[in-house]
Parts: C-alpha cells; structure tokens; sequence
C-alpha cells in the first residue's frame, strides 16, 4: 500500500488502484466491499466497451486482436517506478502479441487468453498538491497504434439526492441508473461536478467527454473517456479509435474537493 500525503490531504493506492481519497478526513473514494463495484478505480485501454457481440474480436491496422470488456489493461499488474510524499509513479508494460490471462474466463466470457497487436508502455502517476489530487496517463508505443482510453474512478455517495453537474445540466442519479449498463453519456465534455453532502469537481485534458454509470445508490462512477463505445456496433468498435503520433499520448484527470 502507498500513501501520499500533502496538507490536508490523504491518498492510498494499492496495486495502482485509488482506493481513498481523503480531505481532512473525508472520504470521497468508493470503498471496496460496499455495495456495488467491486472496484474503486481502473482504466480501460485499450479498448472501451463490451465486445461480446463481435466474438471478443476487435479490428486494428495491423489485425484482429482479441479483447475483452474494457481492453486487457486491467489484467496487467502495475511495476512502481518512484514514489514520494506526495507523487507516486505506476506502470505497465507490454509486448506485441502477449497472451494475458482473462479474469472473466469461463464465467463471463469463453476467451481465456487476450492479447493486443502492438507494443505499448503505460505510466499511471498521482500527485497531490495544493489544487488537489492529479492523475496522469503516459501512452507510449508505436507511431499510429489505435487506442482508446477511459479512466473508471467510483466516488462514494451521502446523500439521498445526488446530482451530477455538465454546464447547465444537472443529471441525477436516478437518470444515471436508468440507462442500466450501457452508461450514461456526457459528451463534449472536459468539467463535471458531484454535488452529494460535499462536492468534487472533476476536470479532465485530453480526453473530452465523461460517462457516468451505477447500479446502487451509494456510490457513482464518474468515467472520463476518448469515446462513448455505445455509440456504435460492437463490430465497428475501431471507428473510435485515436491514434499515437510521434510524441507521448498524454491525459490528466483534476479531483478537487469544492470549499
């Protein structure tokens, strides 16, 4: 476990998963083993989405990968490659054509292997500082491999009537429910806030829109993504594909709690 610690503010993080995040002492982070997720946080990449519906198969440049919900990512164990009193620095590596034991095998899912047809490398870094807590994404690799990315944090819920604001839209955690597993979208999107007995704001850079998504009333996660994967039929998934260029894929992620 890594805890991180600047004025007020408290994280900790275990196996690269944000499992607290506290301001003088309270507590916004979803907690395992409350009703709902069974997660606190994690990424999807690289893929967004299910993809049952196209046999697990998932179109690339260079040919078809097998993925399942969400992308591979999350089956991958995160290397610490520094850490400090307030900054702690994760990472994940991979090489082209890498088997990856699937977690949803044979329960959820008839594929056990899953694999990518590109190398990459990903960098996961958080940092407190006086604006709160900051968390960046690193994607490096070869120029042009396709990827989407979404950050997938749950934040735990008080009140009764949570309400989520995007600009002059308040969307309420009822409406979020009611759209079930296919998550609500809030696209055009880079500032939301949650209005529960405090309130956060999150604020993203690089990725543009938000999907918000919960099956209970104590807790919502608050999903920024490159794309809404619902958008499309799961065969054409590659359609909202972007791409790397010649320098590092960069995204940021601002959790503030509002005085």
């Amino acid at each position: 476990m890594i805890e991180l610690k600047f004025e007020n503010q408290k994280v900790h993080i275990d196996a690269g998963e944000l499992v607290s995040y506290t301001v003088d002492g309270y507590e916004y982070i979803h907690q395992k083993g409350s009703p709902g997720w069974r997660s606190s946080d994690t990424e999807m990449f690289p893929i967004i989405g299910p993809t049952a519906e196209a046999k697990f198969q998932v179109q690339t440049p260079r040919d078809i990968a097998i993925q399942d919900q969400h992308g591979l990512l999350r089956e991958m164990a995160y290397e610490v490659v520094s850490t400090t009193n307030a900054e702690a620095v994760l990472e994940k590596k991979y090489t082209t054509g890498t088997r990856i034991k699937n977690s949803k095998f044979p329960n959820k899912s008839n594929k056990e292997w899953l694999f990518w047809t590109y190398d990459f490398n990903f960098k996961k870094t958080f940092r407190l500082s006086q604006d709160g807590l900051e968390v960046n994404f690193t994607i490096s690799g070869e120029r042009d491999m396709p990827f989407m990315l979404g950050y997938h944090p749950a934040f735990k819920l008080y009140a009764e009537s949570p309400v989520v604001v995007a600009g002059e839209k308040e969307i309420t955690l009822a409406e979020i429910m009611a759209v079930g597993n296919r998550a609500f979208q809030v696209p055009g999107c880079t500032e939301v806030v949650l209005k529960d007995q405090k309130e956060l704001r999150i604020r993203t850079e690089g990725f543009g829109n938000f999907m918000l998504w919960t099956e209970v009333p104590n807790m919502v996660c608050i999903e920024p993504i490159t794309f809404y994967p619902y958008a499309v039929a799961q065969t054409k998934l590659h359609e909202g594909f972007d791409y790397l260029k010649d320098e590092d894929a960069q995204y940021r992620v601002f959790i503030s709690a509002v005085n």
